[in-house]
């Protein structure tokens, strides 16, 4: 799907830059008070470095992982993703 992310970097701690299947390139950035729950493991910046791609997707040790549909459809609209 052209919302298949191809690449992923980790960024300064809670970003990544990210590109998709189409060529379109963004960021994803976590607000700090969004890391609860599943999300609580990203909070150490050794972890939050772990992200790789499966599948067209982003994810990280665990099965903690992002909507790739969702990603995509924020950065075509705004150039970045906040998960606040």
């Amino acid at each position: 799907m052209y919302w298949d992310v191809v690449d992923v970097k980790p960024l300064e701690h809670l970003g990544l830059a990210v590109r998709f299947a189409d060529g379109l390139i963004g960021e994803v950035r976590f607000a700090p008070e969004h890391l609860t729950g599943v999300f609580e493991p990203l909070k150490d910046p050794d972890y939050f470095r772990k992200v790789y791609i499966d599948h067209g997707v982003v994810e990280w040790p665990g099965q903690i992982d992002l909507a790739p549909d969702a990603m995509y459809n924020e950065i075509k609209a705004n150039g970045v993703w906040v998960l606040a």
